[in-house]
């Protein structure tokens, strides 16, 4: 019999301090070669969407997760993102856990945007924003709160934006402007348009853009990754798939010119160089960092009298 996390059972299981603090071990374990990940494949259906069949090992347990990426499903009353996450152990190959992919999913984006911009904010940054209330971004904007920051929040839905600061303590942007201004901003949108176009960055500021995951998107305009210092997840699928990818096959921007955030958790590299630095972080979502959370869930199991499949 194996244990199914629904979507709340991956929620009781992983705190938002549990899915930061797991998160950060799993860049520091990828960074150092201790955990590893074959690159994400895409099946793709565009312009409806894509299958996602993503793989990583490390920690005495090896993971696959299988989910969707349709950002045109929220008009049609369905989730942008669905699929599952399968943890096995590595030892002897029995299947441990199946969990909602939406659910870890969710957490490991929040985590990572947060993480990056703890990383390479400035010191003493004081306003934050977060940009598209979808899943990903109302966990984004709960795990904030739960660390202690009240941001502002910003959605094209205005039902959306006021639901999601009324349910977790934030507060709602007076206009997009006001939210793309803040000094640290993560957006989490379905990457159909550019954010900051040309001269919009500002001395200081640092963005995690967590909706670029795909050919095709774009939340920064390629003339501001050329002004800024960049940083990403991992740079083989960020400049494949990710908001790199458009500049890297134009020629704007070079491996050079870009920084892998485990490197700097690990002091092997620079973060944020000074206080008028406008920093960078693309994130196109690693499968180290849903394996990280299935395994902070799984510790869980025990305690939460989940639902059980025969297979």
């Amino acid at each position: 019999m194996v244990p199914f996390f629904r979507a709340v059972d991956v929620e009781r299981a992983v705190s938002p301090h549990d899915a930061y603090d797991a998160v950060r071990d799993a860049f520091i374990a990828y960074a150092r070669g201790e955990w590893t990940m074959p690159p994400k494949v895409y099946v793709t259906n565009y312009p409806a969407g894509d299958f996602r069949a993503m793989p990583a090992i490390g920690g005495g347990h090896a993971l696959l997760k299988w989910v969707t990426s349709f950002s045109g499903n929220p008009a049609r009353g369905l989730p942008t993102v669905t699929g599952l996450v399968l943890l096995s152990d590595a030892e002897d190959g029995r299947l441990l856990a199946l969990l909602d992919a939406s659910a870890v999913t969710a957490l490991r984006t929040a985590a990572a945007g947060i993480l990056a911009a703890d990383t390479l904010c400035r010191a003493e940054a004081s306003s934050y924003a977060v940009i598209g209330c979808g899943v990903n971004g109302a966990e984004t904007v709960r795990m904030l709160v739960a660390h202690g920051v009240t941001p502002l929040v910003w959605d094209v839905d205005d039902a959306r934006r006021q639901f999601v600061a009324d349910r977790v303590g934030a507060r709602v942007a007076s206009s997009a402007s006001e939210a793309l201004a803040c000094e640290v901003v993560i957006t989490v949108t379905p990457g159909a348009d550019v954010l900051y176009r040309e001269g919009s960055l500002e001395a200081g500021q640092h963005v995690s853009l967590m909706g670029t995951d795909g050919p095709g998107k774009a939340e920064v305009a390629l003339s501001e990754l050329e002004r800024a210092h960049v940083f990403c997840d991992d740079w083989e699928q960020a400049s494949h798939g990710g908001e790199l990818a458009a500049a890297v096959e134009a020629g704007r921007v070079a491996r050079d010119d870009v920084t892998e955030l485990g490197a700097v958790l690990l002091g092997e590299a620079d973060g944020r160089r000074s206080a008028g630095d406008i920093t960078l972080f693309d994130s196109t979502g690693l499968a180290i960092q849903d394996l990280a959370i299935a395994k902070a869930a799984l510790a869980k199991a025990p305690e939460l009298g989940l639902a059980t499949i025969s297979l």
